[in-house]
Order: structure tokens, then C-alpha cells, then sequence
């Protein structure tokens, strides 16, 4: 749809996300939430005498036709992520250059960082969503059981738009920079059902129940990931240091020592225990960054 067919604001976003089909969600609810945000403001500002389609003709030629608001965007897009993309490390060209080359590659070591901090990022979230929703099955009784109810989903997209900045930092998912624009022209009560019906409404309170369990497996996962290949790997060390009288136990130690022989392939389990951690890490960091992705990225207005 040109911009000279478009007659008000609604068909201009629905063009806009006609020409923005087949790109990421993400980029699309950012993309409708900086055109409509310009366009109310724009109508709200044009004097009293002129119709809503006059002065969208005006924007639209200021602005730009959805075609060519979309072509921007996807345009812009690129080099914003050739900006912030991390450091890649060069391909490797053997199983075992590619196996070891993680040590290299910066997004495991920021998906580790991640996993570790969930366990304290879920129970936040978990803490809000528990308590809100308390809070509001509580209040329903009450006059202002609505209102706090929509404080609540209203905190808990604010809640949903930063924890999505994290993970687009930390794990390289694209995630929205804007969050849905509020249709400020609908009475309250359509609104109120426009949000009971919004997937992401219930998807959000999902994701934030979720990321308590979610990470505690993490943060054990990493714990554990990385205790046990340390251990491994310096416990050879440790005999050696124990043997030659260099690090002294109090008390009786009995053990059994393996052959020095073995020592060495010890060592080199730890390492290769270390390397599968950061494997996996960088992993469940792109698994996680799929499934924020699905339960926070709003879709009502996207597809």
C-alpha cells in the first residue's frame, strides 16, 4: 500500500508490518512503536481544521512511505548489529581447533556470566510475579483490585523490556529496544480486555515464574561445571605438591595415589571437562536467549 492510499494511522502500521514481514519480531514491535509514537504526536500537534488523512499525507511525506520506513530500518539494522556484535574468533578448520577455540570465542564467557547471575535475576523476578499476582487476586475484591493489576502487568512489561537489554547484551539475542505502544485512544475498559487477550501478557508472568527454577539449574550447572574441572585438573598438582612435603595436612591422610603416569591424563580431563562446560554454557545461553525471544517479543502486532 503506497503512501498516498493510506487513509489513517491503523492502515499505515498495517502497511508498515506488511513490509517488515520475514524480519525478526523484535525489530518489527520496534519499528511500529517508533512510527506510531512520531504519527500520534504528529496528529495531536496539526491544527484543529485538518483531517487525520491531510495531515497523514503531511507525515508521510516527512517521514517516509512504509516501504521505505521499512527498507531503513533493515538497512539500519544491519549495521547496528556489525556494531555490537562481539569479537568473533577465526574459524578454525579442524575438530580439534574448533573444539578448543571456545576459550576464544567472548559470547561463552558472557553466557556463563549469565547463567551464574540468574539465580539471583529469578528470584527477583520470581518474588515480583508471586507477590503481584498475590496481591492482585487479593485486591479483586476490592476498588482498587484493577487498578493494582495493571500496575502490576504494566511493572512486569517495564520488568520484561530490561531483562530483554540482558540477555541481548549477554547472549546476543535480538530482543526489542521499545516496548508495545500503548493505544492511549481506546476506552479503559478495551484496553483492559486488549491486555487480558495479549499473549505476551501471560507469556511475560511465564517466563518471570520460571527463572527461579531456571536458575538454579544454571547457577548449579556452573558451580559444578566449573568446580569439578578445576579439581580435576589441579588435583595432580596437588598430589605432586602433597608427595614432595610441599603442602602439609594436619592429621593422618591415607589415600591411594594413582600411578605419575596417570597424572598427566588428568590434568588433561580437567581441561577437556572445562572446554564441554563452556560449550555448554554458550549453548544454554542461545537456548535462553530463543525462549526470551518467544515469551517476551510481543506477537499480537507483529505477525
Amino acid at each position: 500500500m503506497s503512501g498516498a492510499a493510506l487513509r489513517n494511522v491503523e492502515q499505515y502500521l498495517a502497511a508498515l508490518r506488511e513490509s517488515l514481514r520475514g524480519a525478526d519480531p523484535a525489530l518489527i514491535q520496534d519499528a511500529l512503536y517508533d512510527a506510531e509514537e512520531h504519527l500520534r504526536a504528529e496528529l495531536a500537534q496539526a491544527p484543529a481544521g485538518d483531517s487525520e488523512l491531510d495531515v497523514l499525507a503531511r507525515i508521510v511525506t516527512s517521514y517516509g512511505a512504509p516501504e521505505e520506513v521499512a527498507d531503513a530500518y533493515r538497512a539500519n539494522e544491519v549495521k547496528v548489529r556489525a556494531a555490537l556484535r562481539t569479537p568473533q574468533p577465526a574459524p578454525r578448520s579442524t575438530a580439534f581447533g574448533r573444539f578448543f577455540g571456545v576459550y576464544l570465542d567472548p559470547r561463552a564467557y558472557l553466557s556463563l556470566l549469565y547463567l551464574t547471575l540468574c539465580l539471583m535475576t529469578g528470584i527477583v523476578y520470581f518474588t515480583f510475579a508471586v507477590t503481584g499476582l498475590s496481591m492482585s487476586a487479593g485486591f479483586a475484591i476490592l476498588i482498587i483490585g484493577i487498578p493494582f493489576f495493571l500496575l502490576f502487568i504494566g511493572a512486569s512489561r517495564g520488568v520484561a523490556l530490561a531483562e530483554g537489554r540482558l540477555v541481548e547484551a549477554m547472549l546476543g539475542t535480538r530482543m526489542p529496544r521499545r516496548p508495545v505502544y500503548p493505544d492511549r485512544q481506546a476506552p479503559w475498559y478495551a484496553r483492559i480486555v486488549d491486555m487480558l487477550k495479549d499473549r505476551r501478557t501471560w507469556t511475560t508472568l511465564i517466563y518471570l515464574l520460571m527463572m527461579l527454577p531456571l536458575g538454579i539449574f544454571y547457577f548449579t550447572f556452573v558451580v559444578v561445571g566449573i568446580t569439578v574441572s578445576v579439581a580435576v585438573t589441579m588435583a595432580p598438582i596437588f598430589v605432586l605438591l602433597y608427595h614432595f612435603g610441599i603442602v602439609q595436612i594436619d592429621g593422618d591422610l591415607h589415600m591411594e595415589y594413582p600411578h605419575p603416569a596417570l597424572l598427566p591424563l588428568m590434568s588433561i580431563l580437567g581441561i577437556v571437562l572445562l572446554t564441554i562446560t563452556l560449550h555448554l554454557a554458550r549453548g544454554l545461553g542461545n537456548l535462553h536467549g530463543l525462549l526470551a525471544k518467544n515469551l517476551l517479543v510481543s506477537t499480537s502486532r507483529t505477525d
